[in-house]
């Protein structure tokens, strides 16, 4: 079962929000090395996401509806009640305070941008890459 069908379900509207967005699951700290290396020749964006929060739901069917960058950046997707852990790291290691949801976008291997709540917005990501 796909990550997006655990959240939402598994309708053909979810389907197509799937296809939108080539997530990688960000499920262990490892991974945060790989995204610092990966960043400094490419944009990388970590969505942090709350499972029970339908705020956090909102933002993110929102930001995949919108979202054209697929060429542009690697994405990451952090689901944070389960990996907590992660998301600490996230806040201690690129000197973001932790939100949720929240949208990170780190460039040479710094965190270059973040929002939060209703400010994710892809248009206004697009302009910072």
């Amino acid at each position: 079962m796909s990550i997006f069908n655990s959240l939402f379900g598994n309708s053909e509207e979810t389907q197509k929000i799937e296809s939108s967005i080539n997530w990688i699951p960000l499920t262990n700290l490892g991974q945060l090395n790989e995204i610092m290396m990966l960043s400094e020749v490419k944009p990388v964006l970590i969505f942090k996401h709350s499972t029970r929060c339908s705020v956090s739901r909102m933002a993110l069917k929102q930001f995949e509806n919108e979202f054209d960058l697929a060429d542009t950046v690697d994405a990451y997707f952090l689901d944070l009640l389960e990996y907590r852990n992660i998301s600490n790291e996230i806040a201690n290691r690129f000197q973001v305070q932790h939100q949720s949801p929240q949208l990170i976008l780190i460039k040479e291997g710094k965190a270059f941008y973040n929002a939060s709540h209703s400010a994710i917005d892809a248009v206004e990501l697009k302009g910072k890459i």
